[in-house]
């Protein structure tokens, strides 16, 4: 059995300490609130993106753009999220030409696509940040995972594949967890509201996410 730590479990480990405060801080939340918050968020993402990668097109295309746009986010590996949070934090939204990190909220958008919304709102609510404090944590978190992705499959050479194969790993262990991550990432991947995956939801979840505009 693979007894190694979960992507969830290490990033939430790298938070840990000032990180997490910076985020209460900027979101006007107290500990308990951003633990939970973030506790919740880590499983949603991966669990969003396994699912994106579960098909062949969708896996090349996450890591295309992996490889492409994220791969310099971390230069110190695990070390580096906390100076990468500081640039997060204190970097313009406005002007994406001066945060090398691309804007949060962008990268958000690819990953949960039209499920931004709802997960937000879900979110939100259960935690007692409102829609409008889960979405700033969620973008703040979007390039976080993005970069630490990108920095383990350097390291580890990951192909399409493993990549695919890793976050698979990720969402079975999330809503096989539970809790409140666990229920919002189900939630989320149920997108027709029938109580069950489907044909409709992967196809609602497909590679378009990564290739081109919407």
């Amino acid at each position: 059995m693979n007894t190694s730590p979960s992507i969830v479990n290490e990033l939430q480990a790298q938070l840990q300490g000032a990180p997490m405060q910076h985020m209460a801080q900027q979101l006007g939340a107290n500990s308990e609130q951003i633990q939970t918050a973030v506790s919740a968020a880590l499983p949603l993402l991966l669990g969003a993106l396994g699912k994106n990668a579960a098909q062949p097109q969708g896996a090349a295309d996450l890591l295309g753009a992996l490889q492409r746009d994220h791969s310099q986010a971390l230069p110190q590996g695990l070390g580096g999220l906390g100076g990468l949070l500081g640039s997060i934090l204190g970097g313009s939204t406005a002007d994406s030409a001066q945060n090398p990190l691309g804007n949060g909220a962008a990268i958000l958008g690819h990953i949960l696509g039209g499920s931004q919304q709802k997960a937000e709102a879900s979110l939100g609510r259960a935690t007692g940040l409102g829609g409008q404090g889960a979405a700033q944590l969620l973008s703040m978190l979007a390039p976080i995972v993005m970069a630490f992705l990108a920095n383990r499959a350097k390291s580890a050479d990951w192909d399409a594949g493993s990549l695919s194969q890793t976050l698979e790993q990720e969402r079975a262990q999330a809503q096989q967890q539970g809790g409140l991550g666990g229920d919002l990432l189900g939630s989320l991947l149920d997108q027709n509201g029938d109580g069950k995956l489907d044909v409709g939801d992967l196809f609602k979840l497909g590679s378009s996410l990564w290739s081109g505009r919407r």
